[in-house]
């Protein structure tokens, strides 16, 4: 008769097995049923959209990139990786002159997943107001370690963010950074050097309560993991990466448990984001307006919180019961189709 650990074991592969094919099936259906050019390109595997009428934004154009951006913000998959893909398939920005704006619309809706974040965890954010006035301890240490993860990758995407958008934005490259994450986190998992989900039953706190008990694991994170896990934020500026992905193994591989890793994630996301977004929005808002007007953002913002709602929540408890490894699977998968609609021209 197998044991207990066996049986809990083969249940936990088979749900990971189960959510990468859905998750696999629902990629592949959102590129095949898209219209016109693009779903035909996709089914054909070849050809590219070429289409002049169809690289205007339209609602359903704008609601398709706020789904995608919510869903895959804050999962290791990489939202830049999806929305550059996705964005390809439908025309958008696909001349230099339009990838400016296609690149600040992209960081724009992400305010909708912004604010997804400080609804679902807004006891956390009123607690770091109140320690930044010095009316609450854990509020004050929280805040202390989200800025010192802050600063690294902040710092260095400052300086050198025109050569990373002139050499790393591309189908090539975040194909190379999927693959990259895929193999590393399969790597790390059967190295045993990253845990499976349900291990933190130290703490009593909620997600997003602000609980500050001495049981709550993310304030147990010290100011020197706050700072790796800063510098392994660095590595998302690589599109592809995925930020999420970075901060969380960042924070395994240093010693802090599942949930606070995801939840500091969260919280680190919010301000990275909020930074990223205002920057984007004063350098070129100017060229978002003129090239893809006010509503279809409107629409894409709102698209991005509901389905950041949905995925923040899905994390939260797949995580509990399961390991990154779907993940891995998931960004594989990605990787190759990515690659094959870039040698077919679709992208």
């Amino acid at each position: 008769m197998p044991s207990i650990s066996n049986v809990d074991r083969n249940v936990r592969l088979r749900s990971e097995r189960t959510t990468l094919a859905l998750l696999a099936t629902a990629v592949l259906a959102v590129m095949w049923q898209l219209p016109g050019p693009v779903g035909a390109a996709t089914r054909a595997g070849v050809g590219s959209v070429q289409d002049t009428a169809a690289s205007a934004m339209t609602w359903w154009k704008a609601a398709i990139l706020g789904t995608v951006e919510g869903l895959t913000e804050y999962v290791p998959v990489s939202s830049t990786g999806h929305l550059l893909v996705v964005s390809r398939l439908l025309g958008l920005g696909d001349s230099e002159a339009d990838q400016a704006a296609a690149n600040t619309y992209a960081i724009a809706i992400q305010f909708g997943a912004i604010v997804a974040v400080a609804g679902l965890f807004w006891r956390r954010f009123a607690d770091m107001i109140a320690g930044l006035f010095g009316r609450s301890e854990t509020g004050r240490h929280l805040l202390l370690i989200t800025v010192i993860a802050f600063v690294p990758a902040a710092a260095v995407g400052f300086l050198f963010n025109d050569a990373i958008e002139e050499r790393l934005f591309g189908p090539w490259p975040i194909v190379a950074a999927w693959l990259v994450g895929g193999v590393l986190i399969l790597g790390l998992e059967r190295a045993g050097l990253i845990p499976h989900g349900g291990s933190d039953t130290d703490t009593d706190a909620d997600a997003g309560s602000g609980g500050g008990t001495r049981r709550d694991p993310l304030l147990a994170i010290t100011y020197r993991q706050a700072l790796l896990i800063g510098i392994a934020q660095i590595a998302a500026l690589w599109p592809g990466t995925s930020r999420s992905l970075a901060t969380i193994l960042g924070a395994l591989l240093v010693g802090v448990t599942m949930r606070a890793a995801v939840e500091f994630s969260f919280v680190l996301g919010f301000v990275t984001l909020s930074a990223a977004t205002a920057y984007s929005l004063v350098s070129d808002g100017g060229g978002l307006v003129d090239q893809f007007g006010v509503i279809d953002p409107l629409v894409g913002l709102l698209f991005a919180f509901v389905s950041a709602v949905v995925a923040i929540r899905w994390l939260i408890s797949y995580l509990e019961h399961n390991s990154l490894a779907v993940f891995g699977w998931y960004r594989i998968v990605v990787a190759a189709l990515a690659a094959g609609l870039a040698v077919a021209g679709s992208i």
